[in-house]
C-alpha cells in the first residue's frame, strides 16, 4: 500500500504552524479529541510516523485495531501509512475491542494502537497506544516524545522517510482472542445460565458472540448492532442512566445476570437477577478470591477508591492486598513490580497477569459467570459476601478553585479527627469505619468524590457534609 507524505518539505516558502495542537488532545495515557477539528487524518498520519519512529529500534511492526465509530477506519489507515513511512510493517487487525488489541500486542509481542474514544460521544475519537506485550505508554515514558515529533511534522518538518517503506497486512484475530479467553476460565462444566448483555452498540456486539460461542449460556442480546452514533444510550455504564434498559431486560426475561459493556468493551458492569447493580468493588473481591484459589498467597491490587471490603477479603483469603493510585498505568506498573496476579478498579477496569497485565472486561465477565454457574444460588446471594459497606459511587463537582477546596477539606478533616492520606488526592479516614476520597481531575476543573461507610444512612450524611464543602 502506498504511503502519503505526512507534510510536504519546504524550500522557498515557509509553512504556517498547523492549527491542530496535539498538546490539547494527547492526555496523560492516551489521545482523545474531536474528529475533524482536533483529530484528523493528517494528525493520525503524523502520530503514526512518530510512534513508528519511536518503536523502530525495538520492533519490526505495529498492530492496529479500531472500534465501530464512523471515523475509525480512516484514522487507523492514516496512522498505518505513518507507521509504514517510518519503515515498519503494520498488522491490521481491523474491528476489535480494546482488550482484543491488548491481546494482539501481547500474543504477537508488537507495539499496538487502538482507535477508540471508549464511552465518549460519537463526535470524538482517540488512540490508545502500547508497547510490545501490551506495556502501557504515558507522557513520562514516551508519549510526550511521540506528541512533539508529530507536532513538528504537522507544523512543516520534513519526515525522514525510511529507505524501504513498510507493508500493511490484514489479520483476523477475533477467533484467537476468544480461544485465549476461554482457555483462562473453564465454563464448560457450569450450570446453564440465562444472560442479558447490553453492548451499547459498541464493540461487545462484535466480541461477545465469539467468546460466548459453545458455552452453556443463553443470551438476551441488547444493542449488538455496531453503531458509533450510539442511538440507544451512551456506551458508558458508569452512568446509572445507561443501565436502566439492562435492568429492565433482566427483570422482564428472568435472566440470571446482566452484563453491560462500554464502547470499546474493556469495562464490564454487572447487574444481578433482581436488576440491581453489583458494585465493581464486589466484583474485584469475587474475582480476587477465585484467583487466590489458583495462586495461594498471591498479591492482589486494588485502587484507593475501592471498598475497604476488598483488602479485608483478600487478607482473609490468604492473599496480599496492595493499594494503588487510580489509573491503568499505575495498576500495570504495580503489577509488574509486585508480581500481582490480579487488580481491580472501582471504575470496573479489571487487570489480569495472565492477560499480559492488561485490563479486560470480558475476562472479568467470564470469571463472574463461572462463579455464578459453579454454585446453585442467585447472583445477589453470591455477591452479598463481597459487598460489606455502603458507597456513594463517584460524584463529580465543577469548582473554580480546586486548591482552595482541598484546603477547606483538610481543615474539615483536622476538625473531625480525620487521618489524611495523599497517595492520590486526599483520602480521609474517620471514626466508625467512615472514609472518603477527593481527587482533582487531570484535565478539567473537577473534584471527584467517593464516600464509604458501614451503612447507607451514615454514608449519606458524610457524603452530604463533604459535598456541601465542595459546592459552596
Amino acid at each position: 500500500m502506498g504511503y502519503s507524505v505526512i507534510a510536504p518539505g519546504v524550500s522557498d516558502t515557509v509553512r504556517a504552524p498547523s492549527p491542530i495542537r496535539l498538546d490539547a488532545i494527547v492526555k496523560a495515557y492516551d489521545i482523545r479529541g474531536l474528529v475533524g477539528d482536533q483529530l484528523t487524518s493528517d494528525a493520525a498520519r503524523a502520530i503514526g510516523f512518530a510512534f513508528g519512529s519511536f518503536v523502530a529500534d525495538r520492533s519490526p511492526a505495529v498492530v492496529i485495531a479500531y472500534d465501530m465509530r464512523e471515523s475509525s477506519p480512516e484514522l487507523a489507515l492514516s496512522f498505518a501509512e505513518g507507521v509504514t513511512g517510518a519503515g515498519l510493517d503494520v498488522v491490521m487487525a481491523g474491528l476489535g475491542s480494546t482488550d482484543l488489541l491488548y491481546f494482539a500486542s501481547g500474543s504477537l509481542q508488537l507495539p499496538g494502537a487502538m482507535f477508540t474514544a471508549s464511552h465518549n460521544p460519537a463526535r470524538y475519537n482517540g488512540i490508545k497506544l502500547c508497547l510490545a506485550g501490551a506495556v502501557p505508554i504515558s507522557l513520562d515514558t514516551g508519549l510526550a516524545r511521540v506528541r512533539d515529533h508529530a507536532q513538528a511534522l504537522l507544523d512543516g518538518a520534513t519526515p525522514d522517510l525510511a529507505a524501504t517503506l513498510g507493508t500493511i497486512t490484514e489479520r483476523a484475530l477475533l477467533p484467537d482472542y476468544a480461544d485465549y479467553l476461554r482457555s483462562l476460565v473453564d465454563l464448560t462444566g457450569i450450570r446453564p445460565l440465562h444472560v442479558a448483555v447490553d453492548a451499547g452498540n459498541g464493540m461487545a456486539g462484535y466480541t461477545v458472540p465469539a467468546v460466548f460461542d459453545g458455552l452453556p449460556l443463553r443470551t438476551e442480546d441488547m444493542y449488538f448492532e455496531l453503531d458509533g452514533s450510539f442511538p440507544n444510550h451512551d456506551a458508558n455504564p458508569l452512568d446509572p442512566a445507561n443501565l436502566v434498559d439492562l435492568q429492565a431486560e433482566v427483570i422482564r426475561t428472568g435472566a440470571d445476570i446482566g452484563l453491560a459493556f462500554d464502547g470499546d468493551a474493556d469495562r464490564c458492569f454487572v447487574v444481578d437477577e433482581r436488576g440491581e447493580p453489583v458494585s465493581p468493588s464486589a466484583i474485584t473481591a469475587l474475582v480476587a478470591s477465585r484467583e487466590l484459589r489458583r495462586h495461594p498467597g498471591a498479591t492482589i491490587l486494588y485502587n484507593l477508591i475501592s471498598s475497604r471490603a476488598v483488602p479485608e477479603i483478600v487478607t482473609e483469603a490468604g492473599g496480599v492486598p496492595v493499594r494503588t493510585r487510580v489509573g491503568h498505568s499505575f495498576i500495570k506498573a504495580e503489577m509488574a513490580s509486585t508480581g500481582a496476579v490480579f487488580g481491580g478498579e472501582h471504575s470496573a477496569h479489571y487487570y489480569f497477569a495472565d492477560f499480559f497485565r492488561a485490563d479486560t472486561g470480558m475476562l472479568a465477565a467470564l470469571h463472574v459467570l463461572a462463579g455464578l454457574g459453579e454454585q446453585p444460588g442467585p447472583l445477589s446471594e453470591l455477591v452479598a459476601a463481597y459487598a460489606r459497606y455502603s458507597d456513594s459511587g463517584e460524584i463529580n463537582s465543577t469548582v473554580t478553585d480546586v486548591p482552595g477546596k482541598l484546603l477547606d477539606i483538610r481543615a474539615w478533616a483536622a476538625q473531625h479527627g480525620g487521618e489524611i492520606d495523599e497517595l492520590d488526592g486526599l483520602t480521609v479516614t474517620l471514626s466508625g469505619g467512615r472514609w472518603f476520597n477527593v481527587r482533582p481531575s487531570n484535565t478539567e476543573p473537577l473534584l471527584r468524590l467517593n464516600v464509604e461507610a458501614p451503612d447507607a444512612d451514615t454514608m449519606a450524611a458524610l457524603r452530604d457534609d463533604i459535598l456541601a464543602l465542595i459546592r459552596t
